[in-house]
């Protein structure tokens, strides 16, 4: 074979190759720029009017208007939150179908055998909101602070009550009770309010619930709170403080909400999508309504977001582990 008519004849086939290959990255960036031309799904695992509900209507009401394009919600629930998720983990990584995660996305990787990578499937695009829990105890009772409430335990056995095994109150429990050492049993309730009831009614001595379930309670004395889960206190409850700052260095709780869309989504696609939610999360109607309700805006990078879901799964499989919850 003569040699240089071998190399000449494919010049054409190689140049013919990179034409496509420019083409093809040509039509990815059109594709992402143009995006959405057709409605987008935002699947809530949860049922109407859970929080997760709550948070993914508001911000599919400003995506719809953002984009020009309906973005419909979807709810899912059932397992925890795991059906919904799995459907979104296996969709198609368009940009077409969204999914609104929180605190279950990173426990439920070491509560139970998920049918999806938490990490590895999805594409985070970036945390919405977060906010503490509320640690509190029944409005006569004599415990005034956190260290009250530890010598208390440490004296007697005690009962804290929870949503259930494996909700962020439960788990909030059980690693108050292993870094304080105290003697507590978890009492598990088909929701956070009733637990809450209880607390005001002295059937339970402690609760870790979140600030817009015992808002009631705590205005009509019924409650006391004693401290926030959060590192620093909470900007809508200055006057109480951290758990930290009560003396349990290292110990935060927050229950948080973000978007994720499957694993694959072009960056450019991921991107725009970012830039549109954090655009929605900065309206001062979007900001009024969340932070009356104790939750503080994040709207992180998809880097920040996926950075975190790791350290947050690591985090609470520790605490699983040593304390023994199983589901």
């Amino acid at each position: 074979m003569n040699p240089v008519r071998s190399n000449a004849a494919w010049i054409p086939a190689c140049a013919g190759m990179t034409v496509m290959m420019f083409a093809l990255s040509g039509d990815a960036h059109s594709a992402g720029a143009a995006y959405p031309v057709r409605p987008i799904r935002m699947i809530v695992p949860n049922a109407t009017g859970a929080s997760s509900d709550v948070l993914g209507r508001i911000v599919a009401t400003q995506l719809s208007t953002e984009f020009g394009q309906q973005v419909i919600v979807d709810n899912r629930p059932g397992a925890g939150s795991v059906i919904g998720t799995d459907m979104v983990a296996k969709a198609a990584p368009d940009g077409y179908t969204l999914v609104v995660i929180y605190t279950s996305h990173t426990t439920n990787a070491s509560l139970q055998k998920l049918p999806y990578d938490p990490i590895a499937d999805f594409a985070p695009i970036t945390m919405l909101t977060s906010a503490p829990l509320v640690l509190i105890v029944p409005g006569a009772s004599n415990l005034n602070t956190v260290k009250d409430l530890i010598a208390a335990g440490k004296a007697q056995p005690l009962s804290y009550g929870s949503a259930g095994i494996g909700s962020g109150g439960h788990l909030a429990g059980e690693l108050f009770r292993t870094m304080t050492g105290i003697n507590a049993t978890h009492v598990p309730y088909k929701g956070a309010a009733p637990a809450s009831i209880d607390v005001a009614g002295g059937q339970l001595a402690y609760q870790f619930a979140s600030q817009i379930t015992i808002q009631p309670l705590v205005a009509g004395k019924r409650v006391r709170m004693l401290a926030v889960t959060s590192v620093k206190r909470a900007a809508s409850l200055p006057d109480v403080p951290s758990l930290v700052e009560s003396g349990l260095a290292g110990y935060e709780v927050l229950n948080w909400f973000g978007v994720a869309a499957p694993a694959r989504t072009p960056p450019e696609i991921v991107a725009r999508l970012h830039a549109a939610i954090v655009k929605s999360l900065q309206l001062p109607a979007v900001r009024e309504k969340l932070t009356s309700e104790g939750s503080e805006i994040v709207g992180n990078t998809p880097q920040e977001f996926a950075a975190f879901l790791k350290r947050d799964i690591a985090r609470w499989a520790k605490v699983i582990r040593e304390a023994g919850v199983k589901l």
